[in-house]
């Protein structure tokens, strides 16, 4: 088949309800292809990853029990509704962590560099359709042919969906994926017993009364309503420099090397002022003020509001220092100090991808060559605490956005490997 052949094969293959609500992407012929090192590195990193949910899941427990570390809980806790934090803390469900495990990657030359991890990803039907759809194109993707329907399914079993009216642009997806009967509104949820995926934000939780009232701890449900599980501030409390032994005994050596190599260094933004002989590792400075002067370069790094908030989801939250003048850049960091005992905030550095090349096939069916950077999100499932590779789902967007998401200018694909030289 010709590049436009295959693309007219993946269109007319779309189903007819649609998969995102009034979203649209561009189609490649091929799926985009990941060195050999990448593959690796996706293989390896399911298990480690689960590891770290459940090293994070037994810190905040052990600090909110005050056995170790006490101001991890107290970080981790701020801003949420006392029934909430009681709920997450709930003696049924204090083993629980996420069967479902999607780091966002930023490719890089070297590897990758993980931007967020996230627990409640949209995207699963979407990838499970690509992954179909290229496979029967003769396509060897990442994950198998059924791979993210069958790992949905080893982690939901016969259970339901329930997505809030926030998050209705992904209902199609699901849909698709389970059938629309299995698919229910969270604002109208009536008790049924069964397991149950959680397409809402626990910032919504306080404000759904049904739910409330119909579902108790103990039946199953993923991600567990656990928020301090969801904050960004684990990819700075992982670099904390009283935590390093802790992370090496529960994820291993080995483990914590992988994940120093992927995860950018990140700092809490706290305003408790340090000793004057002291300074903020990395950055050099005694007091964040100091950043207000910080050059264009200087300012390559990325602040976002860690959890509990509308804001800490998609792109919303989110502010590239470098890409801001020094002014605005002064006023979401004095913010972010402001706001600290409420919306806590993550300060990352920023990783600039490396550039790389897809065809896809513009409205005038002309073959065009995109050179761009991708972000690399693969979905592990976990099951009886094994973490199962289902696919990779590859958004490439134009070399000019700073930030890497779903738009009408990126390609959305599957992942394979490159071929092995003969």
């Amino acid at each position: 088949m010709t590049p436009l052949e295959r693309v007219r094969y993946v269109r007319d293959h779309i189903p007819a309800e649609g998969l995102f609500a009034e979203k649209a992407w561009r189609i490649a012929p091929q799926p985009f292809v990941l060195s050999a090192r990448h593959v690796e590195l996706l293989e390896k990193l399911g298990i480690v990853l689960n590891r770290f949910n459940n090293a994070c899941n037994l810190l905040y427990r052990q600090s909110a029990a005050g056995k170790v570390h006490p101001w991890v809980a107290a970080l981790l806790d701020a801003g949420k509704p006392a029934e909430l934090i009681a709920l997450s803390r709930h003696e049924k469900v204090k083993g629980q962590v996420p069967a479902v495990i999607r780091p966002d990657l930023i490719l890089t030359e070297e590897g990758f560099a993980m931007s967020e991890l996230d627990s409640v990803p949209g995207g699963i039907g979407l990838t499970a359709w690509l992954g179909e759809t290229y496979a029967a194109l003769g396509e060897s993707v990442l994950g198998g042919a059924n791979g993210m329907r069958e790992g949905f399914a080893s982690v939901l079993g016969d259970g339901e969906v329930l997505i809030s009216e926030e998050s209705a642009t992904y209902r199609p997806e699901m849909e698709w994926l389970i059938g629309a009967d299995r698919v229910r509104s969270v604002e109208s949820y009536t008790a049924s017993g069964k397991p149950i995926y959680r397409f809402f934000e626990a910032f919504d939780y306080p404000t759904l009364t049904a739910f409330k009232s119909a579902w108790q701890p103990g039946q199953p449900l993923t991600a567990p309503l656990k928020p301090y599980l969801e904050e960004k501030l684990w990819l700075a409390l992982f670099w904390s420099r009283p935590l390093q032994e802790f992370w090496r005994q529960e994820i291993g050596e080995k483990g914590q090397k992988l994940l120093q190599g992927i995860i950018p260094y990140s700092w809490v933004l706290d305003p408790a002022p340090l000793p004057p002989h002291a300074v903020i590792p990395e950055l050099g400075i005694q007091s964040w003020s100091e950043m207000e002067r910080f050059s264009q370069k200087q300012r390559e790094l990325v602040l976002k509001i860690s959890g509990f908030s509308p804001l800490a989801w998609g792109a919303r939250g989110v502010f590239v220092g470098s890409d801001m003048s020094a002014e605005q850049w002064t006023e979401q960091v004095r913010l972010g100090l402001a706001e600290f005992a409420e919306h806590p905030r993550v300060l990352q550095r920023f990783v600039k991808g490396a550039l790389a090349k897809q065809d896809y096939v513009a409205e005038n069916d002309e073959v065009v060559t995109l050179t761009g950077r991708a972000r690399v999100c693969p979905y592990y499932f976990v099951a009886n605490d094994r973490a199962t590779l289902g696919g990779v789902l590859v958004t490439h967007c134009p070399s000019d956005k700073k930030l890497l998401h779903g738009m009408r200018d990126a390609i959305l694909s599957p992942a394979v490997a490159e071929p092995v030289p003969a």
